[in-house]
């Protein structure tokens, strides 16, 4: 009973992580993988992005909205948002 009880616990902690994560899917064309920094809610985070993929990343946040520090300079993006990566840019699709 008492493993019940923590093995419920655990897996209603890791429900409330997902629900609060900030997720993003992206096609970086780069062959260049990126680790970004993310901020949101006055703090700040990093984001990476594999080169050469199609895939979604997350960063743990409740913000609807972050914004992403590329080489081309901060750009907002919402929860949810298909984007493309190029020459070190983020593209909103």
């Amino acid at each position: 009973m008492k493993l019940k009880q923590i093995f419920l616990s655990v897996a209603f902690l890791l429900i409330v992580q997902v629900a609060s994560a900030f997720t993003v899917r992206y096609y970086n064309q780069d062959s260049k993988s990126y680790s970004m920094e993310v901020r949101s809610n006055g703090t700040t985070q990093k984001i990476e992005f594999n080169g050469s993929t199609t895939s979604s990343t997350s960063v743990q946040t409740s913000a609807s909205e972050v914004e992403i520090k590329t080489e081309c300079g901060w750009v907002k993006v919402k929860d949810g948002a298909k984007i493309s990566i190029k020459n070190g840019c983020i593209k909103i699709e």
